[in-house]
């Protein structure tokens, strides 16, 4: 296997694809990308929304999701059937040969449950918080990724994780996007593309022309120390530097519909 083959690993959010026109357009964008491939997807709100027609309630902490044994049963159902595999189908349609996963199937993603984690809540007080079934990530197997993609196959991820106990864990899908990112970098030339609602980082939120065209580890704590970055971009840009350390090429941050690696914001 080459190792210098390029591969893009694209992680899209749970607003393009509960929307059928971005939906579509993203897929046909993702299609047109050289090389090999691998998409990762979230869907939170479609859980959220089917939840709430199974008369479930959904706990959000911090932004993210509370997962007890009922949600878990719902995650499992949106996240690894009705989200992957309508993706998987609408990618065939593009002529791609796509296969979606959880990190069970072929022990692809492993993780542990997540233990008691400190968080600041809202009223600025910290709290212990048992967030349930989630999971942290434990190892990836980049080998069977890369021989999977070397025969012509596009890995479709879903945000689903397992415990080699028999249980899945619902698991953050920038995470999966970061952890797949990571364990196929000794095997190719990696470009991690996280796309959201914004054309890259901006230093005015309100200005979409304001991107800023590069960060790196340094130019990260200035930003951080000046305030231009905040809240939850800085999580997102610490997973980009974690995976450039760990031998992934570059991080963009773009919007979903330049896909293409060529706007946004390039973290290396």
């Amino acid at each position: 296997m080459d190792k210098m083959e390029k591969l893009t690993v694209v992680k899209v959010g749970g607003k393009i694809v509960e929307d059928e026109e971005s939906l579509q357009q993203l897929l046909q964008d993702f299609s047109a990308i050289e090389g090999a491939k691998v998409l990762v997807h979230g869907g939170g709100r479609s859980a959220t929304k089917v939840a709430a027609q199974l008369g479930i309630e959904s706990t959000m902490i911090g932004g993210r999701r509370v997962t007890d044994a009922e949600m878990l049963k719902v995650v499992t159902m949106v996240y690894g059937g009705l989200v992957n595999k309508s993706i998987v189908a609408r990618l065939q349609a593009c002529g791609i040969n796509a296969l979606g996963l959880t990190g069970a199937d072929m022990n692809v993603m492993q993780s542990h449950k997540r233990p008691l984690k400190k968080v600041k809540m809202e009223d600025g007080v910290e709290q212990m918080v048992d967030f349930g079934f989630v999971g942290d990530v434990d190892a990836c197997d980049g080998r069977m990724l890369a021989t999977l993609i070397d025969e012509g196959v596009v890995p479709v991820m879903a945000p689903l994780t397992h415990d080699k106990q028999g249980h899945l864990l619902n698991t953050n899908a920038d995470t999966i996007a970061g952890e797949t990112a990571k364990a196929l970098a000794p095997y190719f030339d990696v470009t991690l593309i996280y796309s959201f609602e914004h054309a890259g980082v901006l230093t005015d939120p309100d200005d979409e022309a304001s991107v800023i065209p590069h960060i790196t580890a340094e130019s990260f704590e200035q930003l951080k120390a000046d305030g231009v970055v905040s809240g939850g971009m800085i999580p997102k840009i610490e997973n980009a530097l974690e995976a450039v350390k760990a031998g992934v090429k570059r991080v963009i941050i773009t919007k979903a519909d330049a896909i293409d690696g060529k706007q946004g914001t390039v973290i290396s």
